[in-house]
């Protein structure tokens, strides 16, 4: 249990930070973490979307774009898992559709 809390308060601590490129690699450790630890992230799914959801409304568009990116591959990865989370997702999605930046709105 303790190890799997590890990875976890790292990702937390990544997603909040107030680096830029800290965020952005917390980003990317959600992704990994979702490839490689599936049922930890799953199990975890309501506090990790807490932080993630910081990341969807990011006032930096490069942040903003990689989370919306990585949001669609941990989809395909999660699929029902994401169920407890769906709302956040539908939300963060949502207002990222009006975003002014093509990058974000592509994504």
């Amino acid at each position: 249990a303790v190890e799997e809390m590890e990875p976890l308060q790292k990702l937390y601590s990544l997603l909040e930070a107030k680096g830029l490129q800290t965020r952005m690699e917390g980003v990317a450790l959600l992704l990994d973490l979702c490839k490689t630890s599936p049922q930890l992230i799953s199990t975890n799914i309501v506090q990790i979307f807490d932080y993630f959801a910081l990341r969807l409304s990011e006032s930096h568009m490069k942040v903003k774009q990689k989370a919306l990116d990585v949001l669609a591959d941990i989809t395909g990865i999660l699929k029902d898992a994401l169920n407890p989370v769906i709302i956040h997702l539908v939300e963060g999605i949502t207002e990222n559709l009006n975003s002014k930046d093509p990058g974000v709105h592509a994504a």
